[in-house]
């Protein structure tokens, strides 16, 4: 699966630093990679930065919903040693935007940064526990109570209702998976099955097909995903996003959140793409 951290190469790099009398502080792990939807692994970099006393942050705004999967949650082995951890509901969840948390090991940490103790915002005596006050801890003072969508949705669909959300998003992408490998025309961009619920692939048309991969195939395997887009934007029938990433050239990116899109609907899609794109 590519698109990970490699440990191995995130240690020497830290040394490397350090011989350089740099001081390294940070490493910043990802749960859940915005493209391919890819995992880093969590355990290995906690260990390396408990070797170098780093504080270690995971960005689980993508795949930090998948700690709610039985199936799924192994993918995040190790994410309870970080430091913090920054996770987005409105996104896997489907919680109405906005929904973000940041989640601090160290208690008291974000009041002690962010606290400016405005006498006439937050005063010591009142008749509560002052540290409900959320204002002083963070850093735009007064905001939405945007955990209270989160809240009522947890409260309505429980602990078992999001896991079983998530394992059907990621069983359409394990579908999809299937299907791109078993029919004529598409290529996957990376063999391996999706760790998340994004996949990403090519349609070759007819008229590439018969060229073999290159430059001067990849020159004109490049345009097909935007023309097929703006045919679908022009018909109205479905959307699908691509980019180019890297060296590779654009490709579809299917990403589902939405636990309500059924297999037929994955077929619609392919059908779509090889009638719209079988000409180009």
């Amino acid at each position: 699966m590519k698109g990970k951290m490699i440990p191995v190469e995130l240690e020497s790099s830290i040394i490397a630093a350090e011989e350089k009398d740099l001081v390294p502080f940070y490493v910043n792990a990802t749960a859940g990679t915005t493209v391919y939807g890819a995992f880093d692994p969590l355990d290995a970099i906690a260990d390396i930065c408990h070797r170098h006393d780093l504080w270690m942050h995971v960005d689980a705004a993508w795949g930090g919903g998948l700690l709610m999967s039985d199936r799924h949650r192994m993918k995040l082995k190790g994410i309870e040693r970080a430091w913090s951890v920054t996770w987005n509901p409105h996104k896997m969840m489907g919680v109405p935007l906005q929904c973000s948390v940041i989640l601090i090991k160290k208690r008291g940490l974000l009041q002690e940064c962010n606290e400016l103790g405005a006498e006439y915002l937050f005063q010591r005596d009142k008749p509560y526990d002052v540290s409900y006050d959320t204002g002083d801890k963070s850093i735009q003072c007064g905001r939405h109570v945007d955990v209270f969508k989160f809240w009522l949705m947890w409260k309505a669909k429980g602990s078992q209702g999001f896991g079983s959300q998530v394992n059907k998003c990621l069983e359409n992408a394990e579908y999809l998976y299937d299907e791109l490998q078993r029919r004529a025309g598409f290529e996957l961009v990376f063999e391996h099955k999706p760790e998340h619920s994004n996949v990403c692939f090519w349609y070759i048309p007819p008229s590439l097909r018969v060229l073999p991969p290159g430059p001067e195939r990849d020159a004109k395997l490049h345009h097909v995903a935007p023309r097929i887009k703006h045919r679908m934007m022009e018909k109205g029938s479905t959307l699908v996003g691509y980019q180019p990433f890297g060296d590779k050239v654009n490709f579809f990116r299917c990403v589902f959140s939405n636990p309500a899109t059924q297999q037929e609907d994955v077929d619609f899609l392919l059908n779509e793409i090889c009638q719209l794109g079988e000409n180009l």
